[in-house]
């Protein structure tokens, strides 16, 4: 008993040891942490595949929702919205005057977006029209210099044909004779000297109202239009800035022509034909199929491009389809149009195949 109450635990002067101070000052060792056992570490590994399969499951279970099986007429592949972008450029070289819409903007055709400035434009074409009025005038002078030669033309008429019957009843000389024929030659030239001048003052005005319509069009090209119905997409000059000929202003996309390209192999290339019935599901609108149709489909093969827009090996030659959307549908909707949403383009190639129900056109 006596020994039991003495016996002193086995890790007692481990504690003891640790308790105490070391004399000579020194630091004690840092305690490091034991190594996770293994099976620890194979349980994590297992329940991150876990996690990774559910994920895929998942995937897989939406796409199948969202796209079930589809008939063996129907071939589809990946593509981004993409709408025609149109430059609003200037002419002529100038400088800026106003700017009437910005970034965001939707524009209609033949609507006013930009101005030039046209000071020195307008004064060529008040000069033009000064120059028109001087013609006009000259114009009225030449004829009326005109009417009064062709009176002295016919009175020396008249009086070479009274002269005449003069001489020939011996009551006249013919020296007289001779002097109205010359009188009557004098006329004739008069005549048709004004005549010449009068044609030369109209060729004059003709000359500066050409040159007056030539600065009316230089004007009105310096009014900058939209080409077409769309969105202003960039602004890329401001009011004040000198540009050259052809120098941009605005970039329009131009809702009346929006289209997705896609990327199908030869075996299913070489069943499409243009004209073929299409869906767009995009991935901002997974419900509302648009109906579409092929525009295009390339002659030639070509690499695959970048791997958003096809699901092929790289090195597999493909053809590029372009499927696009009907204009009277893109008016109705343009304010959802947004280009460079990816998605999804189902091409029904052979028309005795019934769309799914999850592809039937939206309204």
């Amino acid at each position: 008993m006596d020994l039991k109450r003495n016996e002193r635990p086995e890790n007692e002067g481990h504690l003891a040891a640790l308790n105490e101070a070391p004399a000579d000052g020194a630091r004690l060792p840092v305690p490091v942490a034991a190594a996770a056992p293994r099976r620890v570490r194979v349980g994590l590994i297992a329940a991150s595949l876990a996690a990774l399969l559910l994920l895929a499951g998942g995937g897989g279970y939406w796409w199948k929702q969202l796209h079930p099986s589809l008939p063996a007429g129907i071939s589809f592949s990946n593509g981004r919205i993409e709408a025609d972008e149109v430059d609003i450029a200037t002419k002529y070289a100038g400088r800026i005057a106003e700017l009437f819409v910005d970034i965001g903007d939707m524009v209609s055709p033949a609507q006013v977006v930009a101005r030039m400035d046209t000071r020195d434009i307008e004064q060529s074409l008040s000069k033009s029209e000064a120059q028109g009025r001087e013609a006009q005038h000259a114009i009225e002078q030449a004829e009326a210099i005109l009417v009064q030669q062709k009176a002295q033309q016919t009175l020396a008429a008249q009086e070479i044909e009274r002269t005449r019957e003069l001489v020939q009843k011996g009551w006249a000389t013919r020296e007289l004779l001779d002097q109205r024929q010359q009188q009557l030659d004098a006329a004739n030239a008069g005549t048709a000297a004004a005549q010449a001048q009068v044609s030369r003052a109209q060729r004059t005005l003709d000359a500066a109202r050409h040159d007056a319509d030539f600065y009316r069009v230089q004007i009105a090209d310096n009014t900058l239009i939209a080409p077409k119905r769309g969105r202003i997409q960039y602004r890329l000059a401001n009011i004040g800035e000198v540009l050259p000929a052809g120098g941009k202003v605005f970039t329009l996309l131009d809702f009346s022509y929006v289209y997705m390209d896609i990327y199908l192999p030869t075996e299913i290339a070489g069943k499409i034909r243009v004209g073929n019935e299409a869906r767009i599901v995009l991935d901002a609108y997974p419900n509302h199929p648009i109906p579409a149709n092929v525009a295009f489909v390339a002659s030639k093969s070509q690499f695959t491009p970048k791997t958003v827009e096809t699901k092929s090996e790289r090195d597999k030659l493909m053809f590029r389809v372009r499927v696009r959307i009907d204009q009277q549908r893109l008016l109705a909707h343009s304010d959802s149009i947004r280009s460079g949403l990816p998605g999804v383009t189902f091409i029904r190639w052979d028309p005795s195949i019934t769309w799914p129900k999850n592809l039937e056109a939206a309204p």
